[in-house]
C-alpha cells in the first residue's frame, strides 16, 4: 500500500470515528434532555407509565422507563395485528372460499371484514355469486371461535366499537341509523321490521337500544337530532347470514354441512393497504378481530382467533424481547399485556416489513392530520408523528414515529395504565413530550 493510500485510509478511519462520537454524543443529549421533562412532569408519578425513545438508524435505545414492565396496550394491540397482516397477507385479503360441484356453488366464509363494509366496500365476492348460474350453498362450519373476544365487556353489546365476530361479516355487522330528509334511515333496510317504539321510555335523548340476546330494537318517543347517527351491532346467527346475503344477492342461499376440501378456490377482495388503513386510522376493532381470521385461512389454520395469534407469536414475534400475552386483534380486552420494548422491537419490524416510509405512514394515524391523532396536536399538513393511538377507562398509550426537525427518525411507546386523570389531561402529557423530542433534536 502507498503512503497515500495509507493516508487516505487512516482519514476515512477518523472520520468514521468522528462521526460515530458525535452520534454517540447526540443521543447522549437526548436521553439526557427527555430524563429532565419527566422530572418536570410530577403528575406522571401518579399512575404506572413506560416510555421508550429508540434511534433505529443507530440501533440505539435513547431513554427507557419501565419499559420492561407490562401494560395494557388497549388498541395499542392492533399493531401486532397490523405487523402479521403485512407477513400473511401482503397484497389482498382473501373473501371467499368456495368449490363448484355439478349445478352447485358452496362457499366459506373467511371473516373478510371488508365484504359489503361501510368505507370499504368490498363486493369482489358478492359480484361473483350474483354472476353465478348454479345452485348456492353457505357452508357455516368453520368458524370454532366465540362471537366475543376473551376479556370483553359483554355491557357494551350495544356500542358501535363491539360488533360480534363472525367466519362471513357483512355490512360491519352492524345495523346503521341515522336522520335523512327527516326520516329515520336504517341499513340494512331488513332490520326496520325490529324496531320498535318504547313509550316507557322517560329519557329525553334518541338514541336505539338492542335487546341483549335478540336482534330486537327500541328507540324512546323523542325526535332525533338532524345530525344524528348510530351504529348498532346486531346478534350475529348463520340464519341472519343467510337472510342479509339472499336480501343482497337477490337470489336464494342454501345452507349446508360440508367440509372445507384444501382445495377450495379462493376469491381475494379489497387490497391489504387500504384494509390496514382502515385498521390503524380509526383504530376499527370490528376489521382488527376479522383480519385475524383472514389470517388464518391464508395459513391453513383452524378458524379460532386464540389458536390462530397462538400461531402468529410462534411464526413472527419470537424476536421481541418480552412475550406479549396477546388475546385478540383489537386491543377491546384488559387480558392483552404488552412492555414499551417490546412494541418497540415491533415499530422497527414494521418500518423494514413495509420497506417505505411513506407507504407506512400513509396507513398510520397523524399528528394533526389523521386518524385518531387528528385532534391529538395542532392541525397541520406536514405531521411530525404517526403512531398508534390505544385508550380504555384508564388507558391511553401511542405508539409510533417521531420525525425530529434536525432529521432523526426515532421510535417511541408511551403507555398510561390506572389513571384517575381525564384522559384528556394524559393525552396533553403524551403531546407535550413528543413535540419536545420533535423541537429539540
Amino acid at each position: 500500500m502507498t503512503k497515500v493510500s495509507v493516508k487516505n485510509a487512516l482519514l476515512v478511519a477518523m472520520a468514521v470515528v468522528s462521526l460515530s462520537w458525535q452520534a454517540c454524543k447526540t443521543n447522549q443529549v437526548i436521553s439526557r434532555k427527555v430524563a429532565k421533562q419527566f422530572k418536570h412532569h410530577p403528575q406522571l408519578n401518579k399512575y404506572q407509565v413506560g416510555f421508550a425513545l429508540y434511534d433505529m438508524q443507530d440501533s440505539e435505545m435513547l431513554f427507557q422507563k419501565d419499559a420492561d414492565k407490562y401494560f395494557v396496550p388497549a388498541s395499542n394491540t392492533k399493531l401486532f395485528t397490523f405487523y402479521t397482516g403485512l407477513k400473511t397477507c401482503p397484497d389482498s385479503i382473501p373473501s371467499l372460499r368456495y368449490i363448484e360441484k355439478g349445478d352447485s356453488l358452496i362457499f366459506w366464509g373467511t371473516g373478510d371484514p371488508s365484504l359489503l363494509h361501510s368505507v370499504l366496500k368490498g363486493n369482489k365476492a358478492i359480484e361473483m355469486l350474483k354472476q353465478s348460474n348454479k345452485k348456492l350453498f353457505y357452508a357455516a362450519n368453520r368458524f370454532t371461535g366465540n362471537f366475543y373476544g376473551r376479556g370483553w365487556s359483554w355491557d357494551d353489546y350495544n356500542d358501535y366499537y363491539q360488533p360480534e365476530i363472525s367466519a362471513l361479516p357483512l355490512f360491519d355487522n352492524v345495523v346503521a341509523v341515522s336522520m335523512k330528509d327527516g326520516k329515520l334511515n336504517i341499513s340494512p333496510s331488513m332490520f326496520r321490521s325490529c324496531f320498535k317504539l318504547d313509550s316507557s321510555s322517560k329519557t329525553g335523548r334518541f338514541e336505539v337500544q338492542r335487546d341483549f340476546l335478540t336482534n330486537t330494537f327500541s328507540y324512546p318517543p323523542v325526535r332525533p337530532e338532524t345530525n344524528y347517527e348510530q351504529q348498532i351491532p346486531f346478534k350475529t346467527s348463520t340464519a341472519l347470514t343467510l337472510t342479509l346475503l339472499a336480501d343482497t344477492l337477490k337470489k336464494e342461499v342454501g345452507l349446508i354441512d360440508y367440509p372445507m376440501p384444501q382445495q377450495a378456490k379462493r376469491v381475494y377482495s379489497s387490497k391489504s393497504d387500504d384494509v390496514f388503513r382502515q385498521l390503524m386510522l380509526p383504530s376499527d376493532n370490528f376489521i382488527a378481530e376479522h383480519l385475524l381470521l383472514t389470517y388464518g385461512d391464508q395459513l391453513g389454520l383452524e378458524m379460532n382467533s386464540s389458536k390462530i395469534i397462538a400461531v402468529l407469536q410462534e411464526k413472527y414475534l419470537k424476536d421481541l424481547p418480552d412475550k406479549p400475552r396477546w388475546v385478540d386483534g383489537s386491543g377491546l380486552s384488559r387480558v392483552n399485556l404488552f412492555t414499551p420494548r417490546s412494541i418497540i422491537k415491533l415499530l422497527e419490524m414494521i418500518y423494514k416489513e413495509v420497506g417505505n416510509q411513506q407507504r407506512l405512514f400513509n396507513m398510520m394515524p397523524a399528528g394533526g392530520k389523521s386518524g385518531t391523532l387528528r385532534n391529538a396536536y395542532p392541525k397541520t399538513d406536514s405531521p411530525f408523528v404517526f403512531a398508534k393511538t390505544g385508550t380504555l377507562s384508564g388507558v391511553h398509550n401511542q405508539s409510533g414515529y417521531i420525525l425530529t426537525k434536525k432529521g432523526k427518525l426515532l421510535l417511541y411507546s408511551f403507555m398510561n395504565n390506572n389513571y384517575v386523570e381525564t384522559t384528556a389531561d394524559v393525552r396533553k402529557q403524551m403531546v407535550d413530550l413528543v413535540t419536545f423530542i420533535h423541537d429539540s433534536f
